[in-house]
């Protein structure tokens, strides 16, 4: 009685194997190779939890394509710069990007935007370097739709 129970219990962990197996490679089969541009330019509001929500979605795409098989960028312009302005106080935002930036997700700023709204991306904002500095958010959506980004405003 024992060894039957033994076998079905062996048998019933290769099912189990054998289905995460299936669905990983369904997932992979399904979705491909990804290009794509989130665009945020809204406000975080109460809490940030607008901008949580995004970095959610994004963290959510990398999980069901995987992040080998996705380019991702992120556009931010307008209000959506006080996401990475956020990030320089609030941990859960800094943690967010940082997860998704060891993932090769790359977060472009809007240079018009630093320039209209007087924003030192050195001392104002989270992790923004010289080669994440866009001209223009809204050319640079443009550009990367030209080039086969698929746009999602999440």
């Amino acid at each position: 009685m024992n060894f039957s129970k033994s076998v079905m219990a062996l048998v019933m962990s290769l099912v189990a194997v054998m289905a995460l197996h299936i669905t990983s490679v369904s997932a992979e089969a399904r979705y491909g190779k990804q290009k794509v541009v989130y665009h945020i330019n809204y406000n975080g509001g109460a809490d940030d939890k607008a901008y949580r929500a995004a970095l959610r979605n994004i963290q959510n795409h990398i999980n069901a394509v995987g992040a080998d098989n996705l380019e991702l960028k992120v556009v931010l312009h307008g209000n959506g710069v006080g996401l990475l302005k956020s990030a320089t106080s609030n941990q859960k935002l800094q943690m967010d990007v940082t997860n998704l930036k060891t993932q090769q997700v790359s977060f472009h700023v809007c240079n018009n935007t630093l320039r209209g709204r007087k924003i030192d991306y050195n001392s104002d904002l989270f992790e923004v370097f010289d080669d994440d500095i866009v001209p223009s958010g809204v050319a640079e959506l443009s550009r990367l739709q030209q080039m086969g980004y698929t746009y999602i405003k999440p």
